[in-house]
């Protein structure tokens, strides 16, 4: 193993969520800055989000139900 070519490890390294969850990770850099965790992502937290900024789902719902009465 050549002893120049390998990263430094950091052990105590920080993970900061945007929601604002700190975690310490083993890691290549000392901190990780991340959009999304298991705090926040709906996956972990059963909290469904829907980012809909043009009305598209609303559009898509109204469509299925006028479907569902035909």
């Amino acid at each position: 193993m050549k002893a120049s070519i390998h990263p430094t490890y950091y052990p105590n390294a920080t993970a900061t969520c945007a929601c604002g969850a700190v975690y310490t990770i083993g890691a290549t850099t000392e901190t990780i800055n991340v959009e999304i965790c298991q705090n926040c992502h709906p996956f972990y937290t059963g909290q469904d989000k829907v980012l809909d900024s043009t009305g598209r789902v609303d559009k898509f719902k109204k469509r299925a139900a006028a479907a569902k009465k035909s």
